[in-house]
């Protein structure tokens, strides 16, 4: 019994819950912010359910093609693979199995808009992203970021099945959200473990570029992303409850990648990584807090979409 407790602790340690837990944290907000009230259980069950397994898919294979990486970077050598607990089969077949089973729930029992995005987002991240931009550009995490911010969008379609054009440009507007916040939040750490990258041979921009230029690039992708925050409230989606957190929450990362350029030690990169969790968590929990609390003072479209037509 023990045995088989330590290897379903394996295997779930290939599946990287942590962050997949972040992001299905997004993707339920997604769900209840598409719903005037509840959503239907359906869509909340087994739409949760298939974007868990396909996430969790996609983070084992991510392990499974970075096991060279993973070896020399201190941060990775803990995973099962470089352990040597669970071997390269185990972990392809368990990805496969985990993926198809995603894929044929989201299919059946939700919608077919969700299982098709979900399955781009599994291919974005673990192929494009994992097998080739990690290990082809500086700009890898900017442009592979897209995949890891698409679970806002693939909760909003499990409710809505994207009928509209208002479910795309609110979906969309979540995913922008989350792959702003993407850079500065991975480039802190980056900032922090550029060592380890080096040994990897992976381009990640503290190496290529250095820690100084990083380190501006975090406050320019910070001001995007506070500039970003501040749309559902303009297109009508949130109210001023949202806005005011959104408002605290935005100086405060400003306060972190500012304080960043010049910080008072090598371990604050860290503390800006810390923040940035605790940042996404709590904007989307204003988000939700709005939806139910506070009826938005902007309705239909919104000032910018009046604005625009």
């Amino acid at each position: 019994m023990e045995a088989m407790t330590t290897l379903a602790s394996q295997y779930l340690a290939a599946t990287k819950p942590r962050i997949v837990a972040l992001l299905v944290f997004t993707a339920l907000i997604g769900m209840f912010l598409a719903a005037p009230n509840l959503p239907p259980w359906r869509a909340l069950v087994f739409g949760t359910l298939g974007i868990w397994m396909a996430s969790s898919s996609a983070a084992a294979l991510n392990q499974l093609i970075d096991q060279r990486i993973d070896r020399v970077m201190a941060r990775t050598a803990h995973r099962p693979l470089v352990t040597g607990t669970l071997t390269s089969r185990q972990v392809l077949v368990f990805a496969l199995a985990l993926g198809v089973a995603a894929m044929l729930v989201l299919a059946l029992l939700v919608n077919w808009p969700t299982a098709l995005l979900t399955f781009i987002g599994l291919i974005g991240y673990a192929v494009i992203y994992t097998a080739f931009l990690k290990r082809a550009t500086p700009q890898n995490i900017v442009i592979g970021g897209l995949a890891g911010a698409i679970p806002p969008l693939l909760g909003w379609a499990a409710v809505t099945g994207m009928q509209s054009r208002v479910d795309w440009a609110y979906g969309l507007l979540l995913v922008l959200i989350v792959f702003a916040w993407t850079p500065p939040h991975f480039w802190s750490l980056a900032i922090f473990r550029r060592e380890d990258y080096r040994r990897a041979c992976i381009p990640m921009l503290p190496v290529v570029y250095g820690v100084e230029y990083t380190r501006w690039h975090v406050l320019a992708y910070t001001i995007i992303l506070v500039l970003a925050s501040l749309l559902p409230y303009l297109t009508g989606m949130s109210g001023l409850l949202y806005l005011g957190g959104a408002a605290v929450l935005g100086i405060a990362y400003l306060y972190y990648a500012v304080r960043l350029l010049r910080p008072p030690d090598e371990r604050f990169a860290m503390s800006a990584f810390g923040y940035s969790i605790i940042y996404l968590i709590a904007l989307f929990a204003f988000l939700l807090a709005d939806h139910w609390l506070a009826a938005p003072v902007i309705r239909a479209g919104g000032y910018v979409f009046q604005r625009i037509g």
